[in-house]
């Protein structure tokens, strides 16, 4: 089995639980020590129970808090080599470097990395599994490649980026430049297009999607969700969001 749980998903920080038997990691702590240990406990999880935290890259929403974290709790450190050599809050904790095409596992869980273009050294998201069932996980893509749809077509349950609302992010306050960056090939999927994807992989097979690092500014859960639940033919309150204060409540693959 499987499950898996926010503890916050936005530009002020990042943290993805997912457990499999007795083995629990994260994906990112862009969080310091208190206040990662309080979004756990929400979830009924001892910060000590955590076997590792996995680094999707080096922006600090995604790495902030991560290697104090990993000193005081005792989780080990997992990043792709360019992440490693580019994050400079990791410098203080040894880190285990994996290749971003070579699977690889951690007690029970196994877990295949995968490169996105991403405007970081070498950006990689994760898909999980336990043998049998496969929770993949997508944010921090300005892109969606055949590499990405391959990687997510056969999953149980998605986590995946809905970050803005295109009409929305044009039309708002964010100067020109951060307005190309978000929008641009190594920013951060729109609804749309995050949508296209779930319409290109919807197989019947997904138990659960939650919509993650929604924009506070140029985005609503509920512009999220209609888009989202539009590709999969459901009602949007099927669509989970992660958001930015609770994150989401577990979710079990069955």
């Amino acid at each position: 089995m499987i499950r898996f749980a926010s503890l916050g998903s936005g530009s002020k920080g990042n943290a993805l639980l997912v457990e499999s038997g007795r083995t629990r990691v994260l994906v990112d702590c862009g969080f310091g020590q208190r206040e990662i240990a309080l979004r756990l406990a929400r979830l009924g999880v001892e910060p000590a129970s955590v076997d590792a935290v996995l680094i999707t890259h080096e922006h600090a929403d995604h790495v902030g808090g991560a290697a104090r974290c990993a000193a005081r709790f005792g989780w080990t450190v997992h990043a792709s080599h360019g992440t490693a050599a580019a994050a400079r809050q990791l410098a203080e904790v040894a880190v285990r470097r994996f290749d971003s095409h070579a699977s690889f596992s951690i007690g029970d869980l196994e877990i295949h990395p995968y490169p996105v273009p991403h405007d970081a050294r070498e950006p990689t998201q994760f898909v999980f599994s336990d043998g049998a069932r496969r929770l993949g996980v997508l944010t921090d893509t300005g892109t969606i490649t055949p590499h990405i749809v391959a990687m997510l077509t056969a999953c149980t349950a998605l986590v995946l980026e809905a970050n803005h609302d295109a009409d929305m992010l044009a039309n708002g306050r964010y100067p020109p430049q951060l307005k190309r960056r978000i929008a641009g090939g190594f920013g951060h999927l729109d609804n749309t297009v995050a949508a296209g994807l779930l319409r290109s992989i919807g197989n019947g097979q997904l138990q659960h999607v939650v919509a993650a690092h929604l924009s506070a500014e140029n985005n609503s859960p509920d512009l999220a969700r209609r888009a989202l639940a539009d590709a999969l033919g459901c009602t949007p309150d099927w669509i989970g969001v992660a958001d930015q204060a609770n994150g989401c409540d577990w979710r079990e693959l069955w």
